[in-house]
């Protein structure tokens, strides 16, 4: 049984910093990625980044040069540095890890989602 749990959410400054943890139990590391999304109210979920078991970030354009997503396999956490911050980055954020299938990986799995709000 596959868990995440996010913590460290909270408010922020505009220019100030949070960061964000997402501890992970039950899931076996594989060639799959682990990553963090975003949804503002109304609006799609957002893939902000994502990386891979070699320790390879990918980040979107909205947040490349700000924000820092690294891991600690031996500790089973995730985490989420959050630099520069802007209002536009007020959003629930998830922490979200790939289940691995016959021919792909699949984000399937999420956390409960922890707010940031940016004033």
């Amino acid at each position: 049984h596959v868990q995440l749990v996010e913590s460290g959410g909270g408010m922020a400054e505009a220019g100030g910093s949070l960061s964000l943890s997402c501890s992970v139990s039950g899931y076996r590391y594989t060639s799959c990625r682990l990553g963090w999304y975003r949804q503002v109210a109304g609006q799609e979920r957002e893939k902000i980044a994502e990386i891979s078991a070699d320790d390879t970030a990918l980040y979107s354009d909205s947040v490349k040069g700000r924000f820092t997503v690294t891991q600690d396999k031996s500790k089973n956490m995730l985490f989420l540095q959050m630099n520069n911050l802007t209002p536009d980055d007020t959003a629930v954020y998830y922490c979200a890890a790939q289940r691995r299938t016959p021919i792909r990986c699949a984000w399937d799995y999420w956390g409960q989602g922890t707010q940031v709000t940016v004033s």
